[in-house]
């Protein structure tokens, strides 16, 4: 049964290590649009087309349109932390549990 423990672990680190790349991928996002940056370079080409539609989704739930501020990067980010702390945790517990 501890291999089976130890896999559930495992899978939880890993979906932890994604979810902690994907929030500095947000954070790159969000550095990127406080600049000027050329729209042909691949490195922006990619951060737009791994977070816009997780961003779209936040922002059509959730309409900021009247502070001028787009919010949606920061509640992104909140949720993963969130994931991380509850998400991760519990698959955590209950991997030792088994």
């Amino acid at each position: 049964m501890f291999i089976l423990s130890n896999f559930v672990v495992a899978l939880a680190r890993i979906i932890d290590i994604v979810l902690t790349l994907y929030m500095w991928i947000i954070i790159g996002r969000a550095l990127i649009s406080w600049v000027n940056a050329d729209p042909y370079n691949q490195i922006v080409i990619f951060l737009y087309r791994v977070t816009e539609p997780v961003l779209r989704l936040v922002r059509r739930l959730i309409p900021f349109r009247n502070i001028g501020i787009d919010l949606s990067p920061m509640i992104v980010i909140l949720v993963i932390i969130f994931l991380q702390y509850f998400l991760v945790e519990t698959i955590i517990q209950f991997a030792r549990s088994l």
